[in-house]
């Protein structure tokens, strides 16, 4: 745990969220009284919420992940080869 006056905390702030970042409980006082802590705030990430986020709503053809052949393959080149 790191207890920091007012006064070395706006001196050492960079410091002070390394070590908050790192897992370090952070404490700022004031004349010797605990006013506040200071700690990580959770990063979400956006991949997880998308994850899913269609699920039971897509029905998928049976088939759709059969392999192109003939006809359909060579369209398929033309479209998006030129």
């Amino acid at each position: 745990m790191v207890d920091v006056n007012i006064h070395d905390a706006k001196s050492q702030l960079s410091k002070l969220i390394e070590k908050a970042m790192a897992g370090d409980e952070v404490i700022i006082a004031k004349r010797g009284k605990p006013m506040v802590r200071l700690v990580p705030i959770e990063q979400e990430s956006n991949a997880l919420k998308l994850l899913g986020c269609m699920k039971d709503e897509i029905e998928y053809a049976e088939g759709w992940d059969a392999p192109l052949e003939g006809d359909e393959l060579a369209s398929f080149h033309e479209d998006n080869l030129g």
